[in-house]
């Protein structure tokens, strides 16, 4: 797998996970930190021509280097909820195919502390390239879980006393009513389209964002980053103000 980027890479290589770096001529004090890193690492670094990285990264914002990457560990739904140190806080990807918006979303997440995202293995835009790069190195730490059924998945976190909320623009109640100190796993669909029927039908409840102005929609990861914030913020002020673990 290729990603590119400043961010991507160094956190990729913090991770453990780069096996070659190649770069360009560009001599930053950034790149040379990533640089450092990599001989730290003992990671192979190959200068190359600035179309080598053009053709590589389709012509992406590479900032000058790019980096074979070893996929990332595989998760079950169970052992994201497994590995959680309190209430779980999960998020469910339903069919976001755009990797702009999965990118955002595993930096969301990352930031939000949620304990891992649940991704269908058609269906779902691909970990690199793209969206390593709108995560902003999120990707190297959130850990994911791939299935092939999303509906079941919802229904695994059930049986694992996870509550699931589906975020829907025809969802009864605010997302702000929800008690997300519970056990919880966001369930968001893509934009469009929405939760599909029995994706959104296994969901404990549905919940929206209340739009006041002329749109009737938020990009996805927008919503997601209201969402997640908003259990953050319920969950900081249920330890008295501590941050979640």
């Amino acid at each position: 797998m290729i990603i590119y980027g400043i961010n991507p890479v160094l956190e990729a290589l913090r991770a453990g996970r780069v096996t070659e770096l190649r770069v360009g001529d560009r001599a930053d004090d950034r790149l040379k930190q990533l640089l450092a890193l990599a001989a730290e690492r003992g990671v192979r670094v190959k200068r190359v021509p600035a179309d080598v990285l053009e053709r590589e990264s389709r012509r992406g914002v590479h900032q000058g280097v790019l980096a074979d990457v070893e996929k990332s560990d595989d998760y079950s739904v169970d052992q994201i909820v497994g590995s959680a140190s309190g209430a779980p806080l999960v998020v469910v990807l339903d069919g976001i195919e755009d990797p702009h918006n999965l990118g955002a979303i595993l930096r969301t997440a990352d930031a939000a502390g949620v304990d891992g995202v649940v991704i269908q293995s058609r269906r779902s835009a691909a970990r690199d390239g793209v969206a390593a790069k709108a995560s902003a190195g999120a990707l190297a730490h959130v850990k994911i879980a791939e299935v092939v059924n999303i509906a079941r998945a919802v229904e695994e976190l059930k049986e694992a006393g996870v509550w699931t909320v589906g975020l829907a623009g025809e969802g009864p109640e605010p997302y702000n009513a929800v008690d997300f100190t519970l056990p919880t796993a966001v369930v968001l669909g893509a934009e469009g389209a929405g939760l599909r029927r029995l994706v959104r039908e296994r969901c404990d409840r549905l919940a929206s964002i209340p739009m006041r102005g002329h749109v009737s929609s938020l990009n996805v990861s927008v919503a997601a980053g209201i969402v997640l914030f908003e259990a953050l913020r319920q969950r900081s002020a249920a330890v008295g103000g501590g941050r979640k673990k």
